[in-house]
């Protein structure tokens, strides 16, 4: 089933392109038979591509080598310049493209300010890029849902991106709506992120099937440890880890919800329904495993056991990296509310490679990772699939809804609270049309979320 992808402002942009070369990486990056290797692109391919009469098979086995897939995605910015320039280069890899049709962008930003996103500048545009959607959904043979990427901390990708976001689920209300979030470094990108991130946060809990929430605290850390040894780390080389860990969990594989059972096929409805069993609990957590460079690649092996055990370690302390994982944290022989390890409602394990269908994954149905009341049969899912996942023999992901992003969501929640309390900078909101009561609304919505999280 398709994927229509909708990339929202400079980050939501940046991070699609990416998204979308990580993709095209991992399919050129198989070296076995065509014959072998077709199943696999044409499902990755029909899921995030268009299929041109065919051309996906001709594509894969080799014959028609120019032919270059159409991203299913349509592109929002209020301002030209980045939306151009991820067009250009996709278009430079000669492996795929954005469709110039499915491009929407004006000559103003909305200047950090979500109000002016989404009660000014998002009513006007909204008509415009709904009719690239529709276009977009119509091109759909098996239409699944929609991935949106943006950021929190700035205007476009707040407060546009809130608002097309509220519009899909208005017009697609049977549509899958995942929401992946790219929350703002801890200290400073724009004066006015927290506002911006609790608002986008706060209306976005309400409409979306699913929030999946990516700190770039976390990511540049990552990147730091493992990834570069550059001094000064790029976005570019935090969207990479970004767009790797979503095509970990994206790309296809088979769903085995226990190993007596078949396998069956997973799909982005699985997915979500799987992770967000009730409406009160929207916010998941994506961890992956090896963490390592480039250039390190080359002199690393990894097995399946290590994998899975230092992943697993990772979802009882709530850590996102590798590096640093405290060990002695352990899980209690029963569930209990007094317990200080990460607790979850729901994961999802994918494991890529040769026989990764065979792992043991005993250790994630331990029933005190999970809350009391979640059924032992719905709290853990596993998915694999044969294929090394983009040059890496092995590799493991795991998708959680837990308490990992409760911590930093309440950190942002304090300050926009302080803020608020001075009226500091309010007066630039309720200008676009903005009442003080839809802050509080909002900083309700969201501290009675942390209040859910934490009593799991």
């Amino acid at each position: 089933m398709s994927v229509v992808t909708v990339q929202l402002g400079q980050c939501g942009n940046q991070v699609g392109h990416q998204f979308f070369q990580t993709l095209m990486s991992d399919i050129n990056s198989q070296h076995e038979k065509p014959s072998k290797k077709t199943a696999y692109h044409l499902d990755s391919l029909r899921r995030f591509f268009h299929d041109p009469k065919d051309e996906f098979l001709q594509y894969t086995e080799g014959k028609t080598p120019g032919v270059a897939p159409s991203a299913r995605a349509v592109l929002v910015d209020m301002e030209g310049k980045v939306v151009q320039n991820v067009a250009a280069q996709a278009h430079r890899s000669g492996s795929w493209k954005y469709d110039r049709k499915q491009m929407f962008s004006k000559k103003q930003g909305a200047g950090n300010n979500w109000a002016d996103g989404f009660h000014g500048q998002g009513p006007r545009v909204e008509e415009e890029v709904l009719e690239r959607v529709q276009r977009e959904v119509e091109r759909c043979d098996a239409f699944a849902g929609f991935l949106t990427l943006m950021s929190v901390a700035g205007g476009t990708g707040s407060g546009v991106g809130t608002r097309i976001t509220q519009v899909l689920q208005d017009n697609y209300p049977n549509a899958f709506l995942f929401n992946h979030l790219i929350w703002p470094h801890g200290t400073g990108e724009v004066i006015l992120q927290n506002y911006n991130a609790i608002l986008s946060l706060g209306h976005l809990y309400q409409c979306a099937d699913a929030v999946l929430i990516t700190h770039n605290d976390s990511i540049r850390r990552i990147c730091g440890q493992y990834i570069t040894a550059k001094q000064n780390i790029s976005f570019l080389d935090m969207n990479k880890v970004i767009a790797q860990q979503m095509n970990m969990a994206l790309q296809p594989a088979s769903l085995l919800s226990d190993f007596a059972n078949p396998k069956h096929p997973s799909s982005f409805g699985h997915l979500l329904e799987h992770l967000v069993p009730h409406p009160d609990y929207k916010l998941l957590t994506m961890r992956s495993v090896p963490q390592v460079s480039e250039a390190a690649l080359a002199f690393s092996t990894f097995n399946y056991p290590s994998l899975v055990t230092r992943l697993r370690q990772m979802l009882v302390t709530g850590s996102v990296m590798e590096e640093g994982i405290n060990w002695q944290m352990k899980l209690p022989s029963k569930p209990s509310a007094s317990s200080e390890h990460n607790k979850s409602i729901a994961a999802l394990l994918t494991i890529r490679g040769k026989d990764s269908g065979l792992v043991d994954t005993t250790g994630f149905k331990n029933r005190a990772l999970y809350a009391n009341w979640v059924p032992g049969s719905a709290a853990f899912a596993m998915q694999s699939n044969e294929q090394p996942f983009n040059g890496l023999e092995k590799t493991a992901g795991l998708l959680s809804n837990c308490q990992t992003p409760i911590e930093p969501l309440d950190r942002v929640l304090s300050k926009a609270w302080s803020m608020f309390a001075m009226r500091a900078y309010v007066h630039w909101y309720t200008r676009h049309g903005m009442t003080e009561e839809e802050f509080i609304d909002c900083f309700a919505s969201l501290e009675q979320v942390v209040h859910n999280y934490r009593e799991l």
